[in-house]
Formats: C-alpha cells, sequence, structure tokens
C-alpha cells in the first residue's frame, strides 16, 4: 500500500494470524468485550393492525455493500410488548446474521442500524449493542473486515440446508482496539472515503443501466424496421409494432417454428455417470447463455424414443418457468458444448422452419418487446410460466431469410461493443469494490496511520487520493 498515510511508529504483537502486528496503543481484548450481550431477534405473528404490530428487520434488509440496512420495504409482524422490550432497536445497534448464508455467502454479515424507527430483529438477526468507549461505526467497520477474511468461518455449524453462527464463538475471536477518539477519527475517514467510492460505483452502475436500454433499443429497432432508413414503411395492423418495412409479412411465429416441451424424466432415474447424456432442465437455461454449473443426466437405451427431445445446435431453447428475470428472458441457442443433450420437462425448444433464421428469432426473443408481450400465467400455481401456444401466437414483422441474417449479423456486431463497455464497468466496480474493502481492512487494523486526517473544507469530493495495492 501507499499514498499519503504511513504506518504507526510503533507495533506490537497481536497473538493472532489474522492481525498480527497492530499499533503499540492499541487494546487487544475479545470481541464481546465491546458489546453488550448478544441478544437474539423474535419473528411474531402475522401483522394484526394494532399496537402489536412492530418492524422486523430480517437478514433480506441488509444493505451489504454499504453495510446498513435498506429501507426499501420493511416487514411488519405482530410481538407484544413482553417479547420486544428487550430487543428493541435503537440507532447505533449492530445486527448480527446468526442463520442463512449459502453457497456464495456465508453467514455472519453484520450491519449497523443507523434509523429513527422502532424496530426488533427478526428470528435469524440477533442484536449487538457496543459498549460505551466503543464506536458504532467502528466496530461496524471492524466486523466488515473480520467477515471479509472468513473469521467467521471457524463459527458456523451446518447440520441442514441453512448455516448457524455460533455468536458466543464468534465473540470470542481477539481484536485490536484503539482509543475512543481515535476509533471515531477511523470512521469518520471510512465514511468520507467510502462515500466517494460508493459515488463511483452507482456512477457506474447507472452507466450499465443506460448502455442496457441502449442495448435493448438497437434491437427493437434492427427487428421491427430494419437497417435501412429510406425503406418504405406501411402500418403493420398490430398498434404496439407500428409500421414496418412495405415488404415485410407480419404474421405469427407459430406459422415458420415449431414449439417442443420437454419430457417428463423422472428424477428416480437421474444419473451422474458422465457416459451418460446431460438432461438440459430449467436451471440451465439464463439469459443468452447454458450454464452447467449444475448437471444432471439421463441413460440412452436403445428404442427409448426420445429423439425428439435431442438437443440440436442452432436450437433456441427457453425457460417456461420464471421466463422472465432482471437481466431479461431466459432465452437461449444450444452450441457446439451443449450437445449432446436431452430435454426436461419446463424448458422449451424452439425449431425455426427454413425461411426463419435462428439468429433473427434469437434477437426477437431477447428484445423488450417480446417480454412486454409474453405475460407469464400464475394461475393454479406459484410459479409464472407460459406456454408454447403464447410463443406461437406472438406476431412478428418478418423481412425475407437473407434480410433476417443481415440484420442478425449486424446487430451481433454492436451489441459486441454494447456487452464490451458494459463488462468494462463491471470490472471497474469490482477493482472499486475490492480498493473499498482493503481501505477499511488496512484502516481499522491499524496498518496506516489516519490520526492526522482531516475532511477537506471544499463541499466537493476530490477523486480518492488512496492507493490501494
Amino acid at each position: 500500500m501507499s499514498g499519503r498515510f504511513q504506518p504507526y511508529p510503533d507495533y506490537q504483537d497481536s497473538g493472532t494470524c489474522y492481525l498480527r502486528e497492530v499499533p503499540s496503543t492499541w487494546e487487544i481484548k475479545q470481541l464481546k468485550r465491546s458489546v453488550e450481550g448478544c441478544v437474539n431477534g423474535v419473528w411474531g405473528q402475522e401483522p394484526t393492525g394494532d399496537s402489536d404490530d412492530i418492524v422486523v428487520i430480517r437478514v433480506a434488509d441488509f444493505d451489504r455493500p454499504r453495510l446498513g440496512v435498506s429501507d426499501v420495504k420493511f416487514t411488519r409482524r405482530a410481538i407484544p410488548e413482553k417479547d420486544r422490550v428487550r430487543r428493541r432497536l435503537r440507532r447505533g445497534d449492530l445486527l448480527l446474521e446468526k442463520s442463512g448464508g449459502g453457497e456464495n455467502q456465508q453467514v455472519g454479515q453484520v450491519v449497523l442500524f443507523d434509523a429513527d424507527i422502532e424496530a426488533v430483529t427478526s428470528n435469524f438477526v440477533a442484536r449487538l449493542r457496543p459498549q460505551d468507549g466503543i464506536d458504532a461505526k467502528y466496530l461496524n467497520y471492524a466486523f466488515s473486515s473480520l467477515y471479509r477474511d472468513r473469521m467467521n468461518t471457524c463459527s458456523i455449524k451446518q447440520n441442514t440446508g441453512i448455516q448457524n453462527l455460533d455468536s458466543n464463538a464468534y465473540l470470542a475471536e481477539q481484536w485490536a482496539f484503539p482509543s475512543p477518539s481515535e476509533q471515531q477519527q477511523i470512521a469518520a475517514f471510512l465514511d468520507y472515503e467510502t462515500a466517494k467510492i460508493d459515488a463511483l460505483i452507482e456512477k457506474q452502475q447507472q452507466l450499465i443501466a443506460l448502455l442496457g436500454e441502449k442495448r435493448q433499443a438497437v434491437i427493437s429497432h434492427a427487428v421491427t424496421k430494419g437497417l435501412n432508413p429510406d425503406v418504405p414503411m406501411r402500418d403493420s395492423g398490430i398498434e404496439w409494432l407500428g409500421e414496418v418495412p412495405e415488404h415485410w409479412t407480419v404474421c405469427k411465429c407459430g406459422f415458420y417454428l415449431s414449439v417442443l416441451s420437454g419430457f417428463a424424466f423422472p428424477s428416480s432415474g437421474f444419473s451422474d455417470d458422465e457416459n451418460d447424456t446431460r438432461l438440459l432442465r430449467g436451471i440451465n437455461v439464463s439469459v443468452s447463455c447454458i450454464r452447467w454449473d449444475e448437471t444432471v443426466r439421463w441413460k440412452r437405451r436403445t428404442g427409448d424414443r426420445l429423439d425428439e427431445y435431442e438437443m440440436a445446435v442452432g436450437d433456441l431453447v427457453i425457460g417456461m418457468d420464471r421466463p422472465i428475470i432482471s437481466d431479461g428472458i431466459r432465452v437461449s441457442k444450444i452450441r457446439e458444448e451443449d450437445v449432446p443433450s436431452l430435454l426436461l420437462q419446463r424448458v422449451a425448444s424452439i425449431k425455426p422452419g427454413p425461411n426463419l433464421s435462428s439468429d433473427f428469432l434469437m434477437q426477437i426473443m431477447s428484445s423488450p418487446m417480446f417480454a412486454a408481450h409474453i405475460e407469464p400465467d400464475t394461475t393454479g400455481v406459484s410459479v409464472p410460466h407460459i406456454s408454447p401456444s403464447q410463443i406461437a401466437d406472438f406476431v412478428i414483422a418478418m423481412p425475407p431469410i437473407e434480410e433476417q441474417e443481415r440484420i442478425a449479423s449486424v446487430l451481433d456486431e454492436k451489441l459486441s461493443k454494447f456487452d464490451l463497455l458494459m463488462s468494462s464497468c463491471e470490472d471497474a466496480m469490482e477493482l472499486l469494490q475490492e480498493r473499498r474493502t482493503a481501505l477499511i481492512s488496512a484502516a481499522v487494523t491499524g496498518k496506516i496511520d489516519v490520526r492526522g486526517w482531516k475532511p477537506p473544507s471544499s463541499a466537493r469530493m476530490p477523486e480518492t487520493e488512496m492507493e490501494v495495492a
């Protein structure tokens, strides 16, 4: 690490492998000595509309990147006074995730409660109240550093699918605490510096959103208006489609393609033998790509009559359950690396006829107009789904096959540029987040001395001067 901040003049051995050396003036003690116990939450009953209703902070309310609580939509539950009196939150409390987590996200995140509302925590979240002389923001940053270094790992127990954190074991870990005034100084420094980094991350997010909107607009225009701005136009007769090139045909998709729903392979016959054929399931179909992170297989037998469910390169597949997600439509094209594979139920294959380009159809089905006019049904089931008839009945404006292929080729070139720009933004955000995390760790563990830091007097935030290597 280099920059305008230097190390402390003197260090001591912390006695721990994760802190190593810390400033000689810092006090080493267990984390539990910094809080007034660990109070578990309560879930209560369905809200009744009376005075027993109160906000209950869940793990889902954690704003993990900013180490706080999101106020987008709080949950209210009925909890009597006797059950909330010891659990009532106040500004400056820390909230510890005790149960939850997952394959890619361990349990044990800590965030700061910084709101002026009456609330308690859910049964999956515990309240940590800092002791006198312990700055809440500093302690929150300290816990984030511990979480980043996975110091919670040895305190996690998992007997079922849910991870549970042994809070007593976790809070028995050692930490090095500066003086109260130094804690406040470190917290103020990190508030300022992380706010600058967060602002840069937000700008990248806004740019990605704008690029995404522009990308979708380019697709929609190309597949409904074509590439030639001077071509004669005519009214399509479809309100949302508007005018289309005069020589294009307006028709239902079903005239030029076939839709096949997957076969109901029984799970009892699933195989993990790599010599058997992969089953293409809904979990494998994402937006514009097939993911084989989770794979099950099926043993083919002579005369099993499954040939029509065998995928071919160029086929399109769509997830029939939850077809629309935040990233777009779950539709993708089968590639060489995706075969051989067999189509499982809740996924449909779409085979274009000789007069319909699969690349052109892929662009149509990836467009916002397709998402806007394929309304998932929830009748009688909990999972939104679409049917083959909805796909077949979707109206498209179809140019001659040669023009379809030209449009698809031009779009592929244009969209690759958008994808490259969006990928660059995502890389920039990842680097900024890494810088943010490293800066927090350096400050709360005493690797840099910020005691002389003062916030700039200018109202405008300058660019971050710290370099984190």
